[in-house]
């Protein structure tokens, strides 16, 4: 073979080489763009349940609702009162002193096929002045779906206070969970699951509704599904004998979702965690005593980012989220600040996505 030819099977094996590996890594791309029908949906009987109950936390080391003899929050004093009344102790509520005790709600949200005996998550949160719940012990407390409703589970168990200080920020302690604290004691209203004739997107988008139901028609036939709206998917399965085999099915087959540009900022720190990536337009934006230029001839062509005055920024057009992130916190924009600035760019239409505060 000569010289040139070997030249040439080299330049082609190296272009199908990387034909090859651009279309592996579109495709890996495109699927990483599915997701399951269950994690884009809830059926019709899916809705959790919700619920609520008020307790007291003991155990404190001194960092309770700070209540002396009824005065202040008294709500604790008088729930302290009925309980040891419970074990026939009978203590006055001007005697009482409750450091160590903080009343709390409680709130739980569980799966509607959960049945006795079942165990759920439950959140925890001082409804007192207590400064922290740190180290407690919730006592035991009655969950019910409404205030007037019967009790149908109870909660109790050690508290988990999430972590120490980061970032310079007070972490804060008045509100805890107790992962698997909640215990399911009655049985709730039987959901049939094989009944389910809806799905309800949990983000609805039109598209991606359309995309459910060509995926449900290819698997069970033409007219096994219809788009109702944006948010829900109607279901045909009277033809179907084993139901809840068919909705299991449907719950695993992939669709492509709709990923709508959204740009999400953690309002304590200011830091943009989600949307980084997005390209902003020209625009300025003016904040108190700060101004945002982003395109013009100002800038120099070889710097991304110029600080003219203080207050001043500049950059260049084209620039990221993360970009302007960066450089916001390189003045010490604080979050506020950081967030105010993206809301207006979205406004003027430098950038077309939703913008959250986190």
């Amino acid at each position: 073979m000569s010289m040139n030819r070997m030249q040439s099977f080299d330049g082609w094996l190296r272009a199908t080489f990387l034909s090859l590996v651009a279309f592996v890594l579109t495709a890996a791309a495109a699927l990483g763009q599915e997701a399951r029908i269950r994690d884009l949906t809830v059926a019709g009987g899916d809705v959790p349940v919700r619920l609520v109950g008020y307790g007291l936390v003991v155990g404190l080391d001194g960092t309770g609702d700070r209540v002396v003899g009824g005065f202040s929050a008294g709500h604790t004093v008088r729930s302290v009162a009925n309980l040891l009344r419970r074990f026939n102790i009978e203590v006055p509520e001007n005697m009482l002193r409750t450091r160590n005790v903080a009343a709390v709600l409680v709130t739980a949200e569980m799966s509607p096929y959960l049945r006795p005996g079942g165990r759920f998550d439950v959140h925890v949160a001082s409804v007192g002045d207590a400064v922290s719940l740190r180290g407690g012990l919730l006592w035991m407390t009655p969950l019910q779906s409404a205030p007037n409703a019967a009790p149908v589970a109870t909660a109790q168990g050690a508290l988990l206070v999430s972590g120490g200080s980061q970032g310079g920020e007070y972490p804060v302690e008045t509100t805890a969970v107790l992962p698997d604290g909640g215990l399911l004691e009655q049985r709730l209203p039987r959901t049939d699951f094989a009944a389910s004739t809806v799905l309800y997107l949990r983000e609805p988008d039109i598209a991606t509704a359309y995309r459910i139901a060509e995926a449900v028609n290819g698997a069970l036939g033409d007219s096994a599904a219809a788009v109702d709206d944006p948010g829900s998917v109607t279901l045909r399965l009277d033809s179907i004998g084993d139901r809840a085999s068919a909705l299991t099915r449907i719950g695993e087959l992939m669709v492509a979702r709709e990923r709508p540009a959204r740009i999400i900022i953690d309002g304590r720190s200011g830091s943009v965690v989600a949307g980084g990536s997005i390209r902003v337009g020209e625009a300025v934006v003016s904040h108190g005593a700060m101004t945002l230029t982003i395109g013009g001839d100002t800038l120099a062509a070889d710097s991304a980012t110029a600080t003219a005055v203080p207050g001043d920024l500049r950059m260049q057009p084209g620039v990221t989220i993360q970009d302007i992130a960066v450089a916001l916190h390189g003045v010490a924009a604080p979050p506020e600040a950081i967030a105010a600035v993206f809301e207006s760019l979205r406004r003027i239409g430098a950038i077309s996505a939703e913008v959250t505060v986190r």
